[in-house]
């Protein structure tokens, strides 16, 4: 299936592929994606929309088999804080259903903040703005086409530390990867719970 997603990787230029799977509405988490798409789970990257305050939103771009780490966050963003957006605003805001977020196509760009284990893979995958449709690309061509937003892209440590005993992705402590910024005109997905609201849902975007 064509998504806005996909579409705007065609007109850069950027070479995809479109993996689709069949929709659990019950089960949208990333690590379940991963496995209908059959790759790791820590190349399959959900998308999060965050807030910082009023009419302040971000966009946070992890692993699936990760948990945001909001002060991370916070830091990277130059945010006094930062949660969830609360589920009921993804829509509005990104044009894009709870298992459907994604940077591309979204009715309005925000900054974005992408995990740094994302540049150690040949390919990763992302939503590609709808339920059951997967974009499969190289990290640099997704960075590239994140950078088209023409906002402030920039790839940063932005998870938790896993339990011990999980599994490890091979990502260093920290990749001192730099900051990629372009102009930001001021005015998505797993989308975890916000730790303001324990009772929101848990809202997956992959």
């Amino acid at each position: 299936m064509k998504t806005n997603g996909a579409r705007f990787l065609e007109s850069l230029g950027i070479p995809f592929e479109i993996r689709e799977y069949e929709v659990d509405p019950n089960d949208l988490t990333a690590i379940t994606v991963a496995k209908k798409i059959g790759m790791p789970a820590e190349q399959v990257f959900k998308t999060l929309l965050i807030t910082g305050g009023p009419n302040i939103y971000r966009f946070a771009v992890i692993p699936g088999d990760a948990e945001l780490d909001f002060k991370k966050l916070a830091r990277a963003a130059g945010l006094r804080k930062a949660e969830m957006a609360p589920l009921k605003d993804v829509q509005p805001l990104t044009g894009y259903i709870r298992g459907g977020v994604t940077l591309f196509g979204a009715r309005k760009a925000y900054p974005v903040y992408i995990d740094e284990t994302a540049i150690l893979f040949d390919k990763i995958s992302v939503s590609a703005g709808a339920r059951g449709t997967q974009l499969i690309l190289a990290p640099d061509d997704y960075l590239r086409a994140a950078q088209a937003l023409e906002v402030e892209v920039q790839l940063a440590d932005l998870t938790k530390p896993r339990p011990a005993g999980a599994p490890q992705s091979g990502a260093p402590p920290s990749l001192g990867a730099p900051s990629m910024h372009r102009p930001f005109d001021a005015g998505v997905g797993e989308h975890e719970p916000n730790p303001s609201n324990p009772n929101e849902p848990e809202d997956k975007d992959q």
